[in-house]
């Protein structure tokens, strides 16, 4: 079993740079260490990748492409990595689409940010304190 104080290893692949920076703020109190981020669907599958988290927090829309990319990219590759879906495009048809595709978790980032360290500390195995 996993040591509870152990980091949970986090990929934020998010377009927007504020909000990478409000979700790096959410978790700095918990046992997550940011592993890497970005901002292009073909730089965050280089990047989770490369960096071997236990949760990607992925949002839909991504420059140039979706999460939706990612998510079937990295899920062939390394299908041990969770995925948290965190986005503004909370429709039921994104949720069912993402969560079809593998992803453990779907949050509306206008309702559902606080329990974005919940979701990741959940998706990692760990607890939070």
């Amino acid at each position: 079993m996993a040591s509870r104080t152990a980091s949970v290893k986090v990929y934020l692949a998010e377009d927007s740079a504020e909000i990478r920076a409000r979700i790096g703020t959410l978790l700095a109190a918990e046992p997550v260490d940011i592993v890497g981020e970005g901002a292009t669907p073909q730089h965050c599958i280089a990047g989770i990748l490369a960096s071997c988290p236990d949760v990607v927090v992925l949002d839909v829309q991504l420059e140039g492409g979706s999460g939706l990319e990612v998510l079937q990219a990295v899920r062939s590759a390394q299908p041990e990595v969770a995925f948290i879906v965190f986005s503004n495009n909370s429709a039921p048809a994104y949720r069912k689409r993402y969560l079809g595709e593998g992803a453990c978790c779907f949050l509306d980032k206008s309702t559902e940010f606080e329990q974005l360290a919940h979701a990741v500390a959940h998706a990692g195995g760990r607890a939070l304190h």
